[in-house]
């Protein structure tokens, strides 16, 4: 099976490079290419994938990963419909744009499945989410699955929800890089020297998540487990409720929310 990207902007260029780090796919099934072809000849030199130098190349994939921003869409996917082929699956890991506008512009596919990524996947710790339209095989939901796992975690969710998961996954690593950087910053103004301070904040974080992720217990459970009576932790915790921590993030995933309602 060969795996076409349309656009090597930074997300596919993370996509490509789980791929080939996982071993599970062979360069030479995946052909690239962007209107600008310095992307392409360094993906080349850095992966050996095939580049491709026009769309009628890319466009001989099986499975086609629209990597482009949304505003291109509207120009790009008439001239992809009409080369698309029956068989082929389109991928779509553009934001904004439902599964029922890629049906509208893309009748000839056999598939499509609407991917979000997240940033994080530059690292291969995105947590990502898919839906597909209605006439994808499960086959194709295991392929999409096994491709996106190369830069992180995937799971199904209905379209309906992909506003609120774009808050919570989406764009919440930029709110926890502004938390560690506000730990690192406070522990600065105790004395403790910037770079130590983000990685003490950074591997504290991942560790917390870990132990989320890993534990039966509930959140809150873990913050009583650490809060020792009369100790210093409480202190913290109690302080961060009086400032309305917990109002605020909700105030912030809120905004998320209203402003992609908008967009969409």
């Amino acid at each position: 099976m060969k795996y076409g990207f349309i656009g090597l902007g930074s997300m596919s260029t993370a996509i490509i490079k789980g791929m080939i780090q996982s071993k599970q796919f062979n360069a030479n099934d995946i052909l690239g290419y962007n209107r600008s072809l310095n992307k392409t000849e360094k993906l080349v030199n850095d992966y050996q994938i095939t580049g491709c130098t026009t769309l009628e190349e890319v466009m001989e994939a099986d499975v086609i990963i629209l990597g482009v921003q949304p505003q291109s869409f509207p120009t790009l996917l008439p001239k992809v419909n009409e080369l698309l082929t029956e068989g082929q699956v389109v991928i779509s890991i553009a934001a904004g744009k439902s599964i029922e506008y890629l049906e509208s512009v893309l009748p000839k596919a056999t598939s499509i499945i609407r991917v979000m990524p997240n940033i994080n996947a530059i690292v291969g710790a995105s947590t990502t989410c898919f839906t597909a339209s209605s006439n994808t095989t499960d086959a194709d939901k295991q392929m999409v699955t096994t491709l996106f796992e190369t830069i992180g975690s995937m799971i199904e969710l209905p379209e309906e929800q992909f506003t609120v998961f774009s808050a919570i996954a989406g764009a919440s690593p930029a709110f926890s890089y502004l938390y560690i950087d506000s730990l690192a910053r406070a522990a600065v103004r105790a004395g403790m020297d910037k770079k130590l301070a983000l990685e003490i904040a950074s591997s504290a974080v991942f560790g917390s998540a870990k132990m989320v992720i890993e534990s039966t217990e509930h959140p809150w459970e873990l913050v009583d487990q650490v809060c020792s009576p009369g100790g210093t932790t409480i202190e913290g915790v109690t302080s961060l409720q009086n400032d309305h921590f917990a109002s605020t993030i909700y105030d912030a995933v809120n905004a998320v929310i209203e402003k992609d309602q908008k967009l969409s």
